[in-house]
């Protein structure tokens, strides 16, 4: 069992940057590829990265490619998601997601979630 808390999240201006983390619970972190959904309002859920277990590979979701990064620290069973030149489009709830299995875009296939966190992003 993995439990996921984001924080990080808040009101911003258009063109600022955030740093959104999530601290995960247990002893098997690294077992565990990462990744970061959102939801604006009205709108499905949609991925926006994803980390390997060890950090060596990411991906990402086109919308967001060159100004988001993600990362993690294994040690602090901590993920990040760093979001630089912030649009009022990235407005919505974010979310980490972890899975034992495999990695990637799939909202299914991740086991465990955060309970969001609130991202504006102001015009």
């Amino acid at each position: 069992q993995v439990q996921l808390v984001e924080s990080g999240g808040g009101l911003v201006q258009a063109g600022d940057s955030l740093r959104l983390s999530c601290a995960a619970s247990g002893r098997t972190f690294s077992s565990y590829s990462m990744g970061w959904f959102r939801q604006a309002p009205g709108k499905e859920r949609e991925f926006v990265a994803a980390i390997t277990g060890l950090g060596r590979t990411t991906s990402y979701a086109d919308s967001v490619k060159g100004r988001f990064t993600i990362s993690r620290d294994n040690a602090k069973n901590t993920v990040y998601l760093q979001m630089n030149s912030l649009k009022p489009e990235d407005t919505a709830v974010y979310y980490c997601a972890a899975r034992l299995k495999g990695w990637g875009s799939t909202e299914t296939e991740y086991d465990y979630w955060g309970q969001g966190t609130q991202v504006t992003v102001s015009s």
